[in-house]
C-alpha cells in the first residue's frame, strides 16, 4: 500500500500562464484516442461509451481490515484519516463523512468535490430507519432539450459537450453536507472543516494516483483551461508524486462555509465566483445563473428497497439508477441460487451478465429523475416481474441485446444515449452508536468540466442526461429539462438482515459499471460468503446489455474462450472500481478498500 509522507519535499508556487487555443481541445482529444486503439476501436464501433470514468492506475493487495467500535473507509488516506478523527471525537457517521469528503476535495479533484453532487445513504440505528439525500446537480433554468444539440439538430461530440460552462449543473455537494448535518450532526459543523483547511493551507503529499491521472492526457481540458492547468503545472511544470501541493484559494472557500453554512456557497460570494465562471468560460459558456444556485435544494427520498433470500437490499431511488439496477440483477436471479457456483466461474460470471443485460436494457428506457418523468419504481422491483424477467435467461446461452421489460404503470419511452462516465468516490462509515453512511460523490468526467473556480472543479454532470432528447421519435425520460437532475449510476447500498439489523453497506465509482460492480460485491459477500475485501477484490465482469466485459490481468479472463462458446461477445480491458464496504458482523466490523485505488479502511 502506498503511504502518505507528512513532510514536504518541495514547494510549489503559482504563476499565470496564457489559455492555448480552444480548438486544441478536440486536438488533445483525438490524441488520447489515437494512443488507445481499444478506446478507438470501440468508441467508433458505438458499442460502448469512449473511456472509461479514470485510468487503471495500479494494483495494491489489501487485507480486511477489523475494528469493534467505528470505522470509515474512504478513497485516499487523507480522507480516512480525517473521518477517523471525527470518530475518535465522538462524532456520528455524518460527521465523519463530511469531513472525509472535504478532504477528498482537495486530495482526489478528479473525482469528486465542491463543485460536484453526492448520493447519501443514512441508517439511524436508534430509530432503526434509513433515509436517502438527493444532493444530485440540477439543471439550469434556461437549458432546454437541445441543450447537447448542433446547428444540424445531432448530439455534439463528447468532447464538445463536455469541457466548458454548457456541462455544468448546480452542485448539490455542499448543500447535501448541510442537510445531513443539520439532521445528523454532533460535532460543530465548522469543526468538520479542520483537516481539509489545514491541507489546503499547508500542503498535501500529491498521489502516484493523482499524478498518473494528470499524465493520462484522461481529459483534454486540463492543458487548455487556464486554472486548472496552472493549478496542476505550477512554473509549467506538472506536479510529480510526492510534491507538496497548497491550495490556499480552496481554503479560503472552506473557511468561509465553515463560518457562514451552505448559503454562502449558493448565495454569497462564492456562487457569484461559479456562475461566473460558467457563463463567461473560454470553451461552450454555460447558462448557470445565480437564481440556479440560490433556489437550489437537497432532497430526502425514500429509499428503493426489495428482498434478496433472506436479506433486503436497500439503495438509492431516481434520479439514480443505482438502487433499482443493482437489486434487479440479483433478484432476477433468486431462482438460479448464485451460491452453488464459484465467483469466477463461467455460471457464475453468464448468469451476472444476462441478468445485467436484462437490468440494464429496464434502466435505459424507464429510470430518470421522477420529479419530471413517471418512473415505474413499484413496477420495476415487483417480484413477481422480476421472476418473470429472471426466467428469459438462458443458462447455456447469451440472450444477445436485450429488450426492456413492461412493468406495471410504465410509458412507452424512447432508450436513452447518455454518455455517462461518472469521475467518483465512495466512502462508508459506521459510528460507535451504529449508524451508518454510505455515500457516493462525483464530479461526473475525470477532471469534470475542466473548469476550476476558486480551488475546486465544477462538474460536467449535465452530460448525464441523453444527448438526444428523442429516439426513433419519442421522447427520452432522461432528456435535459428546466431544473431537473440527469439520471445516475451511483449505487451506494445498504444490505439488512432478516431482524432489519444492517449487514452490509458499499458502493464504487466507476460510470455505468458501478451498477456491475456494486451487484458482484454484495453476491460475493451474501452468496459466496466473502469477507468484503476478498468481495471487492473479486476480479471484474460486466455487461451493461453490451459487451461482456472481463478485467485485464486477472483470472477471469480464462472465461473468454467458454463465455465466447455461449456467445458471448467479450472484451478483455481495465476495470478500475474503487469499492468500499464495511460488513457489521458478529465479531465487529469488518472493511474492504478496493485494491484498484489508494482507499483506507481504519476503526478502532
Amino acid at each position: 500500500m502506498y503511504h502518505h509522507q507528512l513532510l514536504p519535499s518541495k514547494q510549489l508556487t503559482f504563476i499565470d500562464k496564457s489559455a492555448q487555443l480552444t480548438f486544441f481541445i478536440a486536438i488533445s482529444f483525438v490524441i488520447a484516442l489515437v494512443f488507445s486503439p481499444q478506446n478507438y476501436a470501440e468508441a467508433a464501433s458505438g458499442k460502448r461509451e469512449i473511456r472509461e470514468p479514470e485510468a487503471a492506475t495500479g494494483y495494491t493487495e489489501k487485507k480486511a481490515v477489523f475494528a469493534k467500535e467505528y470505522m470509515i473507509v474512504a478513497a485516499n488516506p487523507y480522507a480516512s484519516k480525517a473521518g477517523l478523527l471525527m470518530l475518535e471525537k465522538g462524532g456520528s457517521a455524518v460527521d465523519a463523512a463530511i469531513a472525509a469528503q472535504l478532504v477528498l476535495s482537495l486530495v482526489e479533484p478528479q473525482s469528486s468535490g465542491l463543485g460536484g453532487g453526492t448520493f447519501m445513504l443514512h441508517w439511524d440505528n436508534k430509530a432503526k430507519k434509513m433515509i436517502t439525500i438527493d444532493g444530485r446537480e440540477t439543471a439550469p433554468k434556461a437549458a432546454t432539450s437541445e441543450l447537447f444539440l448542433d446547428k444540424n439538430g445531432k448530439p455534439l461530440n463528447w468532447v464538445d459537450a463536455v469541457v466548458g460552462g454548457k456541462s455544468v449543473g448546480v452542485p448539490g455537494l455542499i448543500a447535501a453536507l448541510q442537510k445531513s448535518h443539520d439532521s445528523f450532526g454532533v460535532l460543530p459543523w465548522k469543526e468538520l472543516f479542520t483537516p481539509a483547511i489545514e491541507l489546503a493551507e499547508n500542503g498535501f503529499i500529491v498521489s502516484p494516483r493523482l499524478v498518473k491521472l494528470l499524465a493520462s492526457n484522461y481529459n483534454p481540458g486540463l492543458y487548455t483551461m487556464p486554472e486548472i492547468k496552472r493549478y496542476f503545472s505550477p512554473n509549467g511544470v506538472r506536479v510529480k508524486a510526492g510534491d507538496l501541493l497548497k491550495n490556499p484559494k480552496l481554503a479560503k472557500v472552506l473557511r468561509s462555509v465553515a463560518k457562514e453554512g451552505a448559503k454562502v456557497f449558493y448565495q454569497g460570494w462564492i456562487a457569484k465566483k461559479i456562475v461566473d465562471k460558467v457563463q463567461q468560460s473560454i470553451v461552450s459558456p454555460g447558462l448557470l445563473s445565480l437564481d440556479d444556485m440560490k433556489n437550489y435544494q437537497a432532497i430526502e427520498r425514500t429509499p428503493v428497497c426489495a428482498p434478496y433470500h433472506q436479506y433486503k437490499i436497500c439503495g438509492m431511488p431516481p434520479p439514480s439508477s443505482g438502487g433499482i439496477t443493482v437489486i434487479q440483477i440479483l433478484a432476477q436471479l433468486q431462482g438460479f441460487q448464485l451460491s452453488q457456483y464459484l465467483p469466477n466461474s463461467i455460471q457464475a460470471a453468464h448468469l451476472l451478465t444476462q441478468s445485467a443485460r436484462l437490468a440494464f436494457a429496464d434502466r435505459n428506457k424507464y429510470i430518470a429523475d421522477s420529479d419530471f418523468v413517471s418512473v415505474p419504481v413499484n413496477g420495476l422491483l415487483d417480484s413477481n416481474y422480476m421472476m418473470q424477467r429472471g426466467a428469459l435467461i438462458d443458462v447455456q446461452k447469451d440472450m444477445g441485446q436485450a429488450p426492456a421489460g413492461t412493468p406495471e404503470n410504465s410509458d412507452d419511452l424512447g432508450d436513452d444515449n447518455a454518455l455517462e462516465k461518472p469521475s467518483t468516490t465512495h466512502l462508508v462509515v459506521v459510528d460507535k452508536q451504529g449508524n451508518a453512511v454510505s455515500m457516493t460523490s462525483s464530479i461526473e468526467n475525470g477532471f469534470g468540466s475542466a473548469l476550476m473556480v476558486e480551488g475546486f472543479i465544477l462538474n460536467n454532470q449535465l452530460t448525464d442526461f441523453s444527448l438526444s432528447p428523442k429516439n426513433n421519435g419519442k421522447w427520452v425520460a432522461n432528456r435535459v429539462e428546466p431544473l431537473k437532475r440527469p439520471r445516475s449510476s451511483m449505487a451506494p447500498m445498504m444490505v439488512f438482515n432478516k431482524d432489519n439489523s444492517l449487514r452490509l453497506l458499499l458502493g464504487a465509482p466507476g460510470g455505468s459499471r458501478i451498477i456491475n460492480y456494486v451487484a458482484q460485491s454484495i453476491a460475493g459477500v451474501l452468496d459466496w460468503q466473502l469477507n468484503v475485501q476478498q468481495a471487492v477484490s473479486l476480479p471484474h465482469v460486466t455487461n451493461r446489455n453490451d459487451l461482456t466485459a472481463l478485467e485485464q490481468g486477472t483470472d477471469i479472463v480464462q472465461l473468454k474462450p467458454a463465455l465466447e462458446a455461449k456467445g458471448h461477445e467479450v472484451v478483455i480491458q481495465e476495470l478500475n472500481s474503487g469499492l468500499h464496504a464495511i460488513e457489521l458482523t458478529p465479531k465487529g466490523l469488518v472493511g474492504g478498500a478496493d485494491p484498484r485505488r489508494e482507499g483506507l479502511a481504519l476503526g478502532k
